[in-house]
């Protein structure tokens, strides 16, 4: 989409092809550490093999393997995690990673785009594509569409992930899980969105053979895409297959596949005319300025697979052997608008459109992407008394190897645009750019520490310790395709060569936490830890130290919480500090550009969370006091300003209701609301206006059978059909404006049988 354009330097950054291969692994990465779950029948399974994990509590938080330390429920962790079940999901219906969006206060858009991937800023920073996904535990890349129909739950961990993964932006981790075969199932669904989106899905699982011990679990879906934004129709189609083999008592193999495709128009955003926010209220949100006749769709294919192996040891200890695959292939394509010269042809506006609503429409095609990671696990987990002391440790590595694999890419200008929509250009598709491919090695150790001192004390340790090998090259012949599998940029760099970097780098990141029940229910806990981010000066002959590898970047988490639970009621109270490095570009008196750190980005924040049941309703809720700010920059200009497209306060409110007279019948509602963003970074820097968005929702349920069911959905999203600007991304040095979508309905039917 139009996000990866703008001047070739920055188009690099996006470009990056990346196709994963999740290599081998043991279980013990961020999030797959939970035991297996036995077959359904508990009395028809071989009785020495893994017990299933069972979780009960008043209004209990669930589990999220996304923090690393296996089947400990979240609300007894030193930390804060988020997880949305799949029953979740539909009731508000999801269309992706964004809904997190909505289910939580600390996490809010980040140039979320229809038709492009998904892209998330929790507790002010922008989560990266690149390094801050997991899949059962394994690194992916997010550089694609994710389809949520064979996942049972998304999770995400709030803050510093450094002993989760090896390196990774501080706001937060994201885990998918996919759907295994636990449970026998059948499953339809059809659903309809607005006048035009149309879906049907299927889910299919059993347990066959004697004593069940296998099991398979078949997810299906195709969807035309026509959402209420104009040109912006599509489709997509998912295929996913897992299964499970109880080989003998207490060993378990598991396997998956999924293929996916979704072919889709992509939408660019508005943005300032010239100094002046325009009206988000006289703004039509159906515009899509990527509409020429020769505006082709983004399209993003997917092939992704994991085998993993647990082995139970004794009744205490088993070790995971976990291995993953994930290769992507892209077709990034837009009519974008970056910048305008004024009628005059004198004044140009570099990051943003003219005062009177013109800009300058590009022709960008980046084609055949090429993406891939391998990730390998191997993790032993288990049990120590020592004393009266109780430990639950994990141990393993991680090796990973991703690459990326681009040809060249057309990023011209097509002539004048107006954001009214009506004007046509001409297409440019010649490939006068080169692109980056990328190479990356990974090996990371890591050893985590569940320790109960006592009923009440609780000590949670963890260290990683991570070894990169990194390196990047141009492709200089914009028509020749990627080639997938060789180190290329280690092979083509010659001396002198700055557009060919390599670099290796290691660093070791801990993690500390406390936990204190000080009375049945209430609880206090506190945390610190260490993530990381490592990168290049970029190998352009306008940087000082061009291809030469910067000092990794450490930021810092401390947080501080309280919980509370009693009889249908549970609530949180999080106090953190996270700090970064903050790097600027200098130019010096050789006129050659520097990359240098320059005082701190520093978020402080608070985070409220409450549920609660009374009678008939169930309520719940999230808000968030961010204060993100810029301290320490040697420019005092910068000092105590904000970063571009971060709101200070978020709020999240849903309430469900059950009717006692239609015991089958359940009304949702929710709220969505956040305050202003300032557009750009720096001082004086203009914002948009903060807003508030109602969705509402009812579920039927109707048995027609035993074991059968009808479940009935409808919703309305932006039931006031309010006109704002959701978000205002600050990208490849240009603003951007979001509208909120408008007021869309849905209905669908679940059948059960």
């Amino acid at each position: 989409m139009a996000h990866t354009h703008s001047s070739s330097s920055r188009l690099r950054r996006f470009r990056h092809n990346s196709i994963a291969l999740a290599c081998a692994g043991l279980c013990g990465a961020a999030a797959s550490q939970t035991v297996p779950p036995a077959p359904p029948a508990p009395a028809a399974v071989p009785a020495a093999q893994l017990p299933p994990v069972t979780v009960s509590a008043r209004i209990a938080l669930p589990l999220a393997d996304v923090a690393g330390f296996g089947d400990t429920p979240i609300e007894r962790l030193p930390l804060q995690a988020v997880s949305v079940n799949e029953a979740q999901l539909k009731d508000s219906g999801s269309q992706g990673l964004r809904e997190l969006a909505r289910q939580d206060a600390s996490v809010s858009d980040a140039y979320n785009a229809v038709g492009y991937w998904d892209s998330l800023t929790v507790r002010g920073f922008v989560i990266d594509q690149r390094y801050n996904y997991r899949r059962d535990g394994l690194p992916i890349t997010g550089e694609t569409a994710i389809g949520l129909d064979n996942k049972s739950r998304l999770e995400l961990l709030k803050g510093t992930s450094g002993i989760q993964a090896g390196t990774s932006a501080p706001g937060g981790l994201v885990n998918l899980v996919v759907k295994r075969p636990e449970v026998d199932l059948r499953s339809v669904t059809v659903e309809l969105r607005g006048a035009q989106t149309a879906l049907a899905a299927v889910d299919l699982s059993t347990r066959f053979g004697e004593q069940r011990v296998f099991g398979l679990r078949v997810n299906a879906a195709i969807e035309h895409l026509d959402p209420e934004l104009r040109s912006a129709d599509g489709h997509r189609h998912l295929l996913a297959v897992a299964g499970d083999w109880w080989l003998a008592p207490g060993t378990l193999i598991e396997a998956e596949i999924e293929s996916s495709r979704r072919s889709q128009a992509s939408q660019p955003g508005f943005s300032l005319l010239g100094d002046r926010v325009p009206s988000a209220r006289d703004t039509d949100p159906r515009i899509n300025l990527n509409n020429q006749p020769w505006s082709q769709p983004v399209v993003f294919q997917g092939h992704t697979a994991s085998l993993r192996l647990t082995q139970k040891l004794n009744a205490d200890w088993r070790a995971v052997l976990h291995l993953g695959s994930q290769q992507l292939k892209t077709d990034d394509r837009a009519a974008f608008p970056f910048g305008c010269y004024d009628a005059t042809g004198d004044i140009y506006y570099p990051d943003r459109y003219c005062p009177d609503g013109s800009f300058d429409l590009y022709d960008f095609r980046s084609e055949n992407e090429r993406r891939r990671m391998d990730a390998a696990d191997l993790s032993l987990q288990g049990k120590l008394q020592t004393g009266t002391v109780s430990h639950a440790l994990t141990a393993g590595v991680l090796r990973s190897h991703f690459e990326s694999r681009l040809q060249g890419q057309a990023y011209n200008y097509a002539g004048p645009a107006t954001v009214d929509g009506r004007a046509v250009t001409g297409p440019d598709a010649t490939m006068y750019d080169s692109n980056t491919h990328r190479d990356e090695r990974s090996t990371e150790l890591y050893l985590r520490d569940a320790i109960q001192l006592s009923p009440t004390l609780g000590l949670w340790l963890g260290l990683r310790h991570t070894k990169l090998e990194r390196s990047t090259c141009a492709n200089s012949d914009p028509y020749a395709a990627p080639m997938v599998g060789r180190p290329v940029c280690e092979e083509s760099k010659q001396p002198g060569d700055t557009a060919t970097t390599s670099y290796t780098q290691s660093f070791t990141t801990p993690w500390l936490g406390g936990s204190w029940s000080v009375a049945p229910g209430h609880a206090l806990y506190a945390s610190w830890g260490r993530g990381v981010e490592s990168a290049v000066v970029p190998g352009r002959p306008e940087y000082a130290d061009a291809g030469q590898a910067q000092p990794a970047r450490k930021s810092r988490q401390t947080e501080v919480g309280y919980r509370l639970a009693g009889d249908g009621f549970s609530a949180g109270l999080a106090v953190f500090e996270i700090e970064q490095p903050a790097i600027t570009e200098i130019v010096g008196t050789d006129s050659l550009t520097r990359i240098v750190a320059d005082g701190l980005q520093v978020h402080r924040g608070l985070e409220l969370n409450a549920q609660s049941r009374l009678g008939a309703w169930t309520l719940g809720g999230s808000a968030q006091w961010l204060r993100a700010e810029r301290e320490g920059s040697t420019d005092a200009a910068l000092n105590g300003t904000r970063p571009a497209n971060v709101p200070e306060r978020s709020l999240r409110l849903q309430a469900s209701h059950e009717f006692a007279a239609l015991p089958a019948l359940k009304a949702f509602g929710a709220l969505t609301a956040e305050s202003d963003r300032t557009v750009m970074p720096g001082a004086g820097a203009p914002s948009v206006a903060g807003w508030a968005r109602i969705d509402v929702g009812t579920n039927y349920e109707q048995r027609i059978a035993a074991g059968q069911r009808l479940l009935w959905r409808a919703g309305i999203d932006n039931l006031a059909d309010r006109r704002a600007w959701k978000e205002a991304p600050y990208q490849f040095g240009h603003v951007y404006l979001y509208p909120m979508a408008p007021r869309t309905w849905r209905v669908s039917l679940q059948a059960d049988l």
